[in-house]
């Protein structure tokens, strides 16, 4: 798919300041944690989980058109991951990214946070819906999963 390639241990950095900017700006809101995400959550550690030859890097594409504008990861045929720079969202580049999981990498599930209503409405759009399953990760953090509608 055009712009989208396999990530390299090169990107880890630029990986991490997505991961690090999208969980401040859209998860921060909910849970109002400083000690997580403005003392635990940091890029330098971040970065670590995508040296060469980790699962995590692995399992990573980007979206690139001169600047690694989003990026997602897939694990099995679930979507872990999906991040776009929120000065480049709504723009098509978190639809495209969705839609090569989907067709390239037959990513057919994803868990989603439960106060995120601009994501869910966003899955929804691309075909997924909310299946009733609801788990709670880290002992705090609520997940609702969707699947692909067949």
């Amino acid at each position: 798919m055009d712009n989208i390639r396999s990530a390299r241990a090169s990107d880890a950095s630029r990986i991490a300041e997505l991961i690090v900017t999208n969980y401040r700006v859209n998860f921060y809101p909910f849970f109002h944690n400083d000690e997580f995400y403005f003392g635990e959550l940091n890029v330098l550690d971040t970065a670590a989980e995508y040296t060469e030859g980790s699962q995590a890097l692995k399992n990573s594409f980007v979206y690139d058109d001169c600047a690694v504008k989003g990026f997602i990861r897939i694990d099995g045929s679930e979507v872990k991951k999906l991040f776009v720079e929120p000065q480049f969202q709504s723009r098509g580049i978190g639809e495209k990214l969705l839609t090569f999981a989907v067709n390239e990498k037959n990513a057919s599930h994803l868990w989603v946070l439960e106060y995120n209503k601009r994501g869910i409405e966003f899955y929804k759009r691309h075909g997924f819906e909310l299946t009733g399953e609801r788990k709670i990760e880290d002992e705090w953090v609520p997940l609702l999963k969707m699947s692909r509608a067949i």
